[in-house]
């Protein structure tokens, strides 16, 4: 037997409603992919608006639990972003250990350009929440300045030693690069023909 057939679209509905927020949603990721190898002034950028996010939590004395669940955020986002993406604890260490051993690259859990973006959208968003009251929450903020860097240094700690254990770097500064063409590589390939 032969499945019946989807009905027929009636004569005015064509489909889904089309998005009113798809062309603004195309120049945003239009102006994200030109930012992309633009490292440096989007890190300036992101510091501006945590200047500016500051300045404003500053002048209004307030929103002071916005501001600790920004920097708890922010802090997450740091972790991954220094994590390998493989954690080697629980797959085995993806890193050479001895001189013979493969070299495989450090991949990150958490790419820069999705910190710098999910950064960027989470203090756009605590900027946005200072312009509600309801967020305004009376709290004592020494403790919560207190409490965030005590978390912070045992979190850092932690991690310092996952990477001193497993003898990894998350950073490409100050490590050997190699040209594609050398010397070595043109001799070799005299000695060829």
């Amino acid at each position: 037997m032969n499945a019946p057939l989807p009905a027929a679209p009636a004569p005015g509905d064509s489909g889904p409603p089309p998005n009113p927020l798809a062309p603004l949603q195309r120049r945003i990721q239009v102006l994200l992919d030109k930012s992309t190898p633009h490292v440096v002034y989007r890190w300036i950028g992101l510091a501006a608006l945590l200047l500016l996010y500051g300045v404003r939590v500053y002048f209004l004395q307030g929103f002071y639990i916005v501001t600790y669940a920004l920097a708890i955020y922010i802090l997450n986002l740091l972790l991954g972003f220094l994590s390998p993406q493989v954690n080697p604890e629980l797959e085995g260490p993806t890193l050479p250990s001895k001189a013979d051993e493969e070299f495989r690259p450090f991949v990150r859990r958490l790419p820069e350009f999705k910190f710098w973006w999910s950064s960027a959208k989470a203090v756009m968003l605590g900027f946005g929440a200072t312009f509600f009251p309801m967020f305004d929450v009376p709290v004592f903020w020494p403790i919560l300045v207190f409490y965030w860097f005590i978390l912070f240094f045992v979190t850092m700690k932690r991690q310092i030693m996952h990477m001193i254990k497993y003898r990894y770097v998350p950073f490409s500064f100050g490590k050997k690069s190699y040209s594609g063409k050398n010397s070595g590589g043109k001799a070799a390939a005299k000695s060829n023909k």
